[in-house]
């Protein structure tokens, strides 16, 4: 096994398969590649949905299924399986994560081995990210700071246009360059970054890992970079329910702000996270009374000021 490619399932036991089913050709391509599905405890019939497919269409060559015995996060599933394999006698070179509701094009897995293997001192890769009509999503990220805080909150012009080199998403580029950070939904690690800066970080129970880990990753000398040739379909918030396209979306839920003051805590510090958190708060303050100013529609998850004061650094301390 050279390659090995995890997907971590709770309760999206179609996503999972329908990913699987787009993953059949490229790994009989790459013929050293097996696939891992971790299910996190997920308590439906999920694993055993998986595993039928699995066996009924004569997957069980290269896929498996790992059931867990609790829901630890995104970070602990890729975990379960990430640690045996880095420690067997034979280690796998590459990583590769997969969230269940993904499609791979064809050439994707490929095309993200190709590179890591004609660049051996990159770290991370992440695939272009897209909708199902081919609509690029923007996938490949700069870290989070004050000033990207601020613009995210305050959501003024102006302001946004003086901030533009510290955008967490910057527009879409059509090669392959150097980025901070890339979506975890498609990101190939090379094993030595295991080694290195360690495994995913199981403190964080979904949002914020990636970029955690990059970061670390980085630290420890190993870039990550951004490879649009390799193509992935992204069903955007099929797995996770929280930023679902086209739609209002729900409340945003507590481990999202745990994990946001997870990464400024531990990363930058209680100074900087608390004057981080205040910026934001001061901005969106802003934004809302100018929304009800101007009459625009209201499309932030509900009590989203509430939530990010009540789980800001100023509430609950640096307890990470």
């Amino acid at each position: 096994m050279r390659t090995l490619i995890i997907i971590v399932n709770y309760r999206t036991a179609d996503l999972t398969v329908d990913c699987l089913r787009s993953l059949d050709a490229e790994v009989h391509s790459l013929q050293d590649a097996r696939v891992v599905v971790t299910d996190n405890d997920s308590g439906d019939d999920s694993p055993t949905q998986i595993q039928r497919a699995i066996e009924e269409n004569n997957w069980g060559t290269w896929a498996s299924l790992m059931p867990l015995d609790r829901n630890g996060g995104f970070a602990f599933g890729n975990n379960q399986a990430i640690r045996p394999a880095i420690e067997s006698d034979n280690p796998p070179d590459f990583v590769l994560l997969l969230n269940p509701d993904t499609v791979i094009r064809p050439g994707a897995v490929t095309r993200l081995i190709e590179f890591m293997r004609g660049n051996p001192k990159v770290g991370i890769a992440g695939s272009r990210l897209e909708d199902p009509d081919g609509t690029p999503q923007r996938s490949a990220f700069r870290f989070p700071t004050t000033r990207s805080e601020l613009d995210d909150g305050l959501r003024l012009g102006v302001v946004s246009r003086m901030l533009t080199s510290s955008c967490i998403a910057p527009p879409v580029r059509d090669d392959a360059h150097r980025t901070d950070w890339v979506a975890g939904a498609s990101m190939i690690i090379r094993r030595e970054v295991f080694d290195d800066a360690g495994l995913m970080d199981e403190g964080y129970f979904m949002y914020y890992e990636e970029v955690d880990f990059c970061l670390r990753a980085l630290r420890a000398g190993w870039p990550c970079w951004y490879v649009p040739g390799s193509r992935v379909v992204h069903l955007v918030g099929q797995a996770s329910g929280v930023t679902i396209k086209n739609t209002r979306p729900k409340r945003r839920p507590d481990y999202w702000f745990d994990s946001r003051r997870r990464y400024f805590v531990k990363n930058h510090g209680l100074l900087h996270t608390a004057i981080t958190d205040a910026a934001w708060a001061l901005g969106y303050a802003s934004y809302r009374l100018r929304r009800v100013i101007q009459r625009k529609p209201d499309t932030d998850p509900p009590k989203l000021l509430y939530d990010f004061v009540r789980h800001s650094v100023l509430m609950k301390g640096v307890r990470v």
